[in-house]
C-alpha cells in the first residue's frame, strides 16, 4: 500500500511504473475525463521528458503517444459534455468535486473562446473541465477539434521536450525536478492570471 501511495505522489515513479501506456492513461484521463481531474498533468509530462533524456523512454514516441491522448481525452470531455454536461451544473459539492471548478472553468471559456481549448491545457483542474464545457455549449466539433490539435501538440509535445532538452543539457536535474515543475506551472499560467487581475482592477 505504501509502495503504490509512494507511486501515486512521485511522477517520476509513475512513469518508471507505468512506461509509456501509462503516461498515456493519465494523460487521456486528465485531458477530458473528470476522474482525472486531480491527476499530475503538466509534472508527469515533465518528468517523462527528464527520464527519456536519461535514456529509460525513447522522446519522440513518447511525444507522439501523449498528443495522442491529450487530443482523444479531449475529444472524449467534448463527447461527454454534448450528451450529459448540463447535469454538472445541478450537481452538489462533494470531497472531489466542486461547483466552484466547473465556474472558474467556464468563466475561462467565456472570456477566451475557442482559445480557451488552448490555453486550458496549462492549468489543472480548467484543463479537464474546458473540452466538456466546449461540448455543453455551441461550438462546432471541428472548431473545436482544431483547437484541441494545436493545445495537444503544444502542451504534450512543449512539455515532454522541455523535459527532454533540460534533462540533456544538465546531469542530474531530476534531483530538482519539484521547483523546476512548480516553475513551468507559474510560467505557463502567468500571463493569464496577470489578464484576470487586471481585468477585475478596472
Amino acid at each position: 500500500m505504501l509502495e503504490f501511495l509512494r507511486v501515486l505522489l512521485d511522477p517520476v515513479a509513475m512513469v518508471q511504473a507505468g512506461g509509456y501506456l501509462g503516461v498515456a492513461l493519465i494523460v487521456f484521463a486528465e485531458s477530458g475525463v473528470l476522474v482525472g481531474m486531480f491527476l499530475p498533468g503538466d509534472s508527469l509530462l515533465f518528468a517523462a521528458g527528464l527520464l527519456a533524456a536519461g535514456g529509460y523512454l525513447s522522446v519522440g514516441p513518447l511525444a507522439l503517444v501523449v498528443v495522442v491522448a491529450a487530443i482523444l481525452g479531449d475529444s472524449v470531455g467534448y463527447w461527454f459534455g454534448a450528451k450529459v454536461g448540463p447535469a454538472l451544473f445541478r450537481r452538489q459539492d462533494s470531497r472531489f468535486f466542486k461547483q466552484a471548478h466547473v465556474e472558474r472553468a467556464q468563466q475561462f471559456f467565456l472570456n477566451y473562446g475557442g482559445y480557451a481549448i488552448v490555453l486550458a491545457r496549462f492549468i489543472p483542474i480548467v484543463r479537464t473541465l474546458t473540452p466538456i464545457l466546449a461540448g455543453v455549449g455551441t461550438m462546432p466539433y471541428l472548431r473545436f477539434l482544431a483547437f484541441n490539435v494545436i493545445g495537444g501538440i503544444i502542451w504534450g509535445a512543449g512539455i515532454v521536450y522541455l523535459g527532454y532538452f533540460l534533462g540533456s543539457a544538465i546531469p542530474g536535474l531530476e534531483r530538482y525536478f519539484l521547483p523546476l515543475t512548480l516553475l513551468i506551472i507559474l510560467a505557463s499560467v502567468a500571463p493569464i492570471l496577470i489578464k484576470t487581475v487586471r481585468a477585475s482592477s478596472k
